[in-house]
């Protein structure tokens, strides 16, 4: 490797919004972050869904909810359709 041409690496304690720390390292002297695995809703579960002028609710009452079983039994029975109409 060649002297000089590489940046300095530290030791850091990294701060999160959330008030969350934890000892990393880093080519920074200090991280600060706005969001953290304890605060992303993807990692809590806590994820909020904004429903802005109800587009949400007419979502769902034109289309339906919709889960993984649904859509297999849907697949299903457009499958089954399909063979009786080919015969």
């Amino acid at each position: 490797m060649k002297e000089g041409i590489h940046p300095k690496y530290y030791d850091v304690e990294a701060r999160c919004a959330c008030g969350a720390t934890w000892q990393t390292r880093s080519t920074k002297q200090e991280l600060h972050l706005e969001i953290c695995s304890n605060c992303h809703p993807f990692f809590t579960g806590r994820q909020k869904l904004l429903d802005t002028e109800g587009r949400v609710e007419r979502f769902t009452k034109k289309f339906g909810a919709q889960t993984s079983e649904s859509r297999k039994q849907a697949a299903k029975a457009k499958a089954k359709k399909e063979t009786a109409t080919s015969r």
